[in-house]
Parts: C-alpha cells; structure tokens; sequence
C-alpha cells in the first residue's frame, strides 16, 4: 500500500512539474526561447529538450525499455540535449518531450518500484537501482531544472509562478520596492568600502 501512495505521489509531482517547465516558454519568442541566458548558454528550450533526453534515457535504457525516440549513445554525450538548434522547431522539441513523457509514464505505469534498472553512466560501485530511486533521481532533475526555467523567465519578462491560473499580474512599482528593501538590507549588512 505505501509502495503504490509514494509511486503515486512522486508521479503526480514528476508530471506538475514537467508542465511547469512548458508553461515557462508559454508567450516567448522562439528567440528568447533559445537565446543563452546566462554565462553557461543556458537556456529555456535547450531545458526542455534536457529533461526530456533525462526521462527517455532514465524510464527507457535504465530499465531496458529504449525509447522510441532516436537518441544519441549516452557514452556520445557531447551537450548537444542542452541547446536547439536553428532547425530543430519549438514544436519538435515539445512534442519529444510530450511523447518522452507517455513512454516514462508507461514504464512507472507497469513497472513495481522495486523493478531493477542499470545506469551503465553512473560510477561502476552504484550502476545497479530500482524504479524508486530513479524516480526520485528524475523528479530531483526535473525541479531542478524548472527552477532555473523560474529564474530565467522572470529575468527575460517578469513572469513568476508554477501555473498560469495562479499567476497574478506583475505590480511594477510593489515589486521595485520590495527588491529597494531588500537591497538596502543587503547593504545595512555588509557596507559597501570605497
């Protein structure tokens, strides 16, 4: 019983979350989807297409279900999941990640939690896992990857949030003096020296 509440529970969270991450490209333009964002080149498309290629290579080689989308060789990875390229199309990459999502939610569907799974990627003293542990592995990934989409969104337009029904509107002059707060805290704390 607790076995099917946790899978349960992590799976519901595991498909908040991958909605979130698509709600973040929600009204961009495909410029500002791909453009690097930050010093590393990150960027909100190339998350998708990430976490995408992280669930298909988790809930499919893992446990020997090979997703139906091509993938390159994991031993080939070259960071190529990270970014899109000018002929890859916005609707290419959401439909992967879609079509990735029914083929992980068959494998958790019809797997027990205890199902043995091997990632040949991981050190040689911990390849061998189960259905849990990957779970929690992928959901960890997926958070942490729709939190960085969080950041970059707000820093390109102002938006915030998990989900569009409980987004409010942006109140610029609130939102200016509540960052003033918070800076002249910051400097209270820690005097600039000239």
């Amino acid at each position: 019983m607790i076995d099917e509440f946790a899978k349960d529970n992590l799976h519901g969270r595991l498909r908040r979350d991958r909605k979130a991450l698509l709600w973040k490209l929600d009204g961009l333009s495909e410029y500002d989807a791909r453009r690097p964002l930050t010093a590393t080149g990150t960027n909100l498309l190339g998350l998708v297409k990430h976490v995408a290629t992280v669930e298909a290579r988790y809930f499919g080689e893992v446990f020997d279900r090979p997703s139906p989308e091509p993938l390159p060789r994991w031993q080939d990875s070259n960071g190529s999941d990270l970014w899109v390229t000018e002929d890859e199309t916005r609707d290419q990459i959401i439909g992967f990640y879609r079509r990735t999502w029914e083929h992980a939610d068959a494998t958790i569907n019809e797997l027990p939690l205890d199902a043995p799974g091997h990632v040949p990627w991981w050190p040689e003293s911990y390849p061998n896992t189960n259905l849990f542990a990957i779970m929690v592995h992928v959901l960890g990934e997926s958070i942490r990857h729709a939190g960085h989409a969080d950041i970059l969104r707000e820093g390109l337009d102002g938006r915030t949030g998990v989900r569009a029904e409980y987004e409010k509107p942006i109140d610029e002059e609130a939102r200016a003096a509540y960052c003033a707060k918070i800076e002249q805290a910051a400097r209270s704390a820690a005097p600039i020296k000239a």
